[in-house]
């Protein structure tokens, strides 16, 4: 037979070889690595025999697809080990998901699995790992398959195999004593699993119907390697302490409310924050060459059909009626934009027009997918929209990509590249979006961004760019987006006159550099853990005194640093400075100036940070310096 791998050359191997065999010529260590395979694309067992020609792509750990194989046997072994320590309990599902794997279990009433149960399971799994169970596929017609599940007492599986078609060959995976119904692909035995950590139970209903029986979901993970796995539960950790929503709470920033789910509250401390970004996103846009707008909250619902957004949007979208006429609250900036582009006419001389605006917008999201700041119903987007020439796009997305390093770098985020191309739900023919996506691809060829291709993850009007944020613990954000349109100047028929005083059609783009505020605020906080940089912390300085006998003279230079531009406030209260000292490293404030009789005395201030500690004493003015630059270059831990 002959097997094409990826790289594209080609192979002659005995018929019934497998994919194991076939890494095992490739090399031994490649033979150990392999987890599953892909054959003609198709996920397979990489223990499963091979016939006929086919293309062929090993899968390890560092592939989606392996881990999900991996992570799939860690569920069966999970589910084993249950069986074994609880053999009243029955079996429903348990796939691979993102980071992890789950199974769900119908337990008898009164019985929920305790930390102490998880405990006991994992070690049952490490004992199963160290069997070294070897995997084997069989297939079953369907009223076999059926009676072979009853026979077992496992009335869920029975379910799922009599919705099948009766036409179906049903697949079982077995491990020693263990056997479960399954499509595949998994491991060649259980000690390659190893590394695995239960994380948590919870409740979830059969098939996800509130109709059905409440099953227990255990939740797990597993890693080829232990240091992978210890990497992992300490990002846990840490996020746990950096989750925005808590922190949002403690230094009184913002919070989402019962009165209003998917709706933020932004407090004083967090509106300081919030329009220090505002801030810097105007400073930045109107150095480009943008030119700010605001466009109306509630526009009729003529301008969304004639938008597109009507069919393709619209289950995300609110409406109300205003005189008997159907209104729509914008769930995107671009309509008002383009209306604005549109009142008056332009020459090619007068392209690019660049316009921004921090429109509000709102967007329905289902209940469960809300997530504080993360997934709202109601965010501030920052949107540009740039109205050009043909022959500007690739400058333009030059400009573009520019300004979002800017905005990156200045806060510290690492971050990776996508094109993302035509999705199904798009609108537009197959030239347009071609010679769309053609011209994002040079461009980000021009820039010398590495990025990969995202198929198919395309707004519905045109392809993007998205930039995605590594924050300080590994995890990844979309903020940034790059979307090149041909579609709606076309629908709302705007022009140009060029230099042949003939109208022609611009191209748009849309960008957003936060992709919203709210997001952004949210992506900052966790990055930071609370602990801003000083340009946009909420408090800046806090004066602390000693005695009351400072009271006086801490005030003094409380507004002596109100004077100079920085936010600050006095710690005048009869506590220990030791106390006080603790609290404002628990509110994150960037710097604190002590202040006894020995600072009065000298003329200094007695100055710590956040993180650098004691800095020592200096006179107030030079603290102020200090601080200033600081600020100006808008430096970040």
């Amino acid at each position: 037979m002959n097997i094409k791998l990826p790289d594209g050359s080609i192979h002659q191997y005995d018929d019934g070889m497998t994919a194991l065999d076939i890494a095992e010529s490739i090399s031994p260590r490649l033979r150990k690595a392999t987890l599953a395979a892909e054959l003609d694309g198709k996920r397979v067992d990489a223990f499963a025999p091979i016939k006929g020609d086919h293309e062929l792509k090993l899968l390890t750990f560092d592939d989606e697809n392996g881990r999900w194989a991996f992570r799939h046997t860690a569920s069966h072994m999970l589910a084993q080990a249950v069986k074994r320590l609880y053999p009243e309990v029955k079996f429903a599902i348990g796939p691979a998901i993102e980071n992890g794997f789950y199974y769900d279990f119908d337990t008898p009433e009164g019985f929920s699995f305790s930390p102490e149960d998880l405990e006991a399971l994992e070690k049952e799994m490490h004992k199963i790992a160290n069997e070294n169970l070897q995997l084997h596929r069989f297939e079953l017609p369907r009223e076999e398959a059926i009676e072979y599940m009853k026979k077992r007492n496992e009335p869920y599986k029975v379910e799922l195999i009599q919705d099948l078609p009766e036409d179906a060959i049903i697949s079982f995976y077995e491990q020693g004593e263990f056997a479960d119904l399954c499509a595949g692909p998994h491991l060649e035995n259980t000690g390659k699993v190893k590394n695995v950590k239960l994380m948590s139970v919870a409740g979830a209903y059969w098939r996800g119907s509130e109709k059905n029986k409440m099953l227990q979901r255990i939740y797990g993970t597993a890693f080829e390697k232990k240091a992978d796995l210890d990497q992992y539960l300490f990002r846990l950790e840490e996020a746990k302490k950096r989750d925005h929503r808590k922190l949002g709470r403690e230094l009184d920033l913002f919070d989402i409310l019962d009165e209003g789910p998917g709706f933020p509250f932004f407090y004083p401390n967090g509106m300081i924050l919030r329009n220090q970004l505002e801030s810097f996103w105007r400073e930045q846009h109107q150095a480009r060459g943008y030119k700010e707008i605001r466009t109306p909250m509630i526009l009729n619902r003529d301008l969304w059909i004639r938008s597109g957004h009507w069919d393709h949007y619209q289950n995300n979208m609110y409406f109300t009626k205003i005189d008997d006429m159907d209104y729509a609250i914008k769930p995107m900036n671009c309509p008002g934009s383009i209306l604005t582009y549109k009142r008056k006419i332009y020459s090619y001389r007068d392209l690019p027009e660049r316009l921004g605006e921090l429109g509000l917008v709102h967007r329905h999201e289902l209940s469960g997918a809300l997530h504080g700041l993360m997934r709202v119903r109601c965010f501030t987007q920052d949107d540009a929209h740039i109205f050009m020439t043909p022959d500007q796009i690739k400058s333009e997305i030059l400009g573009v990509v520019d300004k979002f390093q800017c905005f990156y770098d200045t806060f510290g985020f690492k971050y990776t590249v996508e094109l993302s191309t035509r999705p199904e739900d798009s609108m537009g023919s197959d030239e347009q979006w071609e010679q769309a996506t053609a011209a994002l691809e040079e461009a980000l060829q021009a820039s010398g961004l590495p990025f990969a291709i995202n198929p198919g993850d395309g707004a519905f009007y045109g392809p993007k760019i998205d930039f995605h944020l590594e924050d300080a613990i590994g995890r990844t954000w979309q903020c940034g987006t790059i979307q090149l349109d041909f579609q709606m100047p076309e629908r709302f028929d705007i022009s140009y006159v060029g230099p042949d005083g003939e109208k022609h059609r611009p191209v748009m783009i849309h960008t957003v550099v936060f992709g919203s505020i709210e997001r952004f605020i949210g992506i900052l906080t966790e990055h930071c853990a609370g602990a801003f940089p000083t340009w946009v912390a909420p408090l800046q300085v806090k004066v602390l005194t000693i005695t009351g006998r400072a009271d006086e003279k801490a005030a003094e230079i409380c507004e002596a640093l109100k004077a100079a531009g920085l936010r600050a406030e006095a710690d005048l209260r009869n506590e220990k400075i030791g106390f006080k000292i603790r609290e404002a490293q628990m509110l994150k404030v960037p710097y604190m100036l002590v202040v006894g009789d020995k600072e009065i005395e000298q003329g200094v201030v007695a100055v710590r940070g956040r993180k650098k500690g004691d800095l020592g004493t200096m006179p107030l003015a030079d603290f102020i310096a200090l601080i200033n630059e600081e600020i100006a270059t808008k430096a970040h831990d």
